[in-house]
């Protein structure tokens, strides 16, 4: 599956403009860590762009949430890995490959620089730095929804928290007029 038809099923499927870009965003961050660690981009993207796919079936029910949506994708014939990503980002796998550590740190990180940008007056990603997300993950008030032990998971794929924000920031700001940041 491409990326453009990941997009297009999440659109079909989901109806909150936010979700649909949370998820372009967590796909774009996937990428980013992908070419980081020299593994397949392609794959790592689609896998971040459809984890949250059955929210809208799952937001009353955390507990069914990943397992749903790897039930609904199962027509499109994904990587295995995909269906593992998707469900480790939800814990309802252990976390063991490099792709499940990846998109369980990714997930609230895309909140987190969203609510980062859009605390800033001109609400956009260009004057967001890593510093400002350093400073602000340290502030408990700031985007509560974001784990920060999630985020700090980032230690699981060898990488500081620095450089994860690098890395997850860089990747939203190449796609900033897609996510209207």
């Amino acid at each position: 599956m491409t990326r453009d038809e990941a997009i297009e099923i999440v659109k079909e499927h989901v109806s909150s403009r936010n979700l649909v870009n949370h998820m372009i965003a967590t796909g774009a961050v996937m990428k980013a860590l992908a070419k980081k660690f020299g593994e397949d981009e392609a794959i790592w993207e689609v896998a971040g762009i459809l984890h949250d796919y059955d929210y809208p079936e799952t937001k009353e029910h955390p507990e069914k949430h990943g397992l749903i949506s790897v039930e609904l994708l199962k027509k499109y014939n994904l990587p295995q890995e995909v269906y593992d990503a998707i469900l480790a980002h939800c814990d309802k796998k252990p976390r063991e490959k490099l792709i499940e550590k990846a998109i369980y740190a990714a997930d609230p990180t895309t909140g987190f620089i969203v609510a980062g940008a859009l605390i800033r007056p001109e609400k956009k990603l260009e004057p967001v730095d890593v510093k400002f997300l350093i400073k602000r993950f340290k502030e408990k008030s700031f985007a509560k929804g974001a784990s920060r032990e999630q985020m700090a998971s980032c230690s699981e794929m060898g990488l500081s928290l620095e450089e994860f924000y690098d890395i997850a920031l860089t990747a939203m700001k190449n796609i900033h007029e897609e996510l209207g940041l």
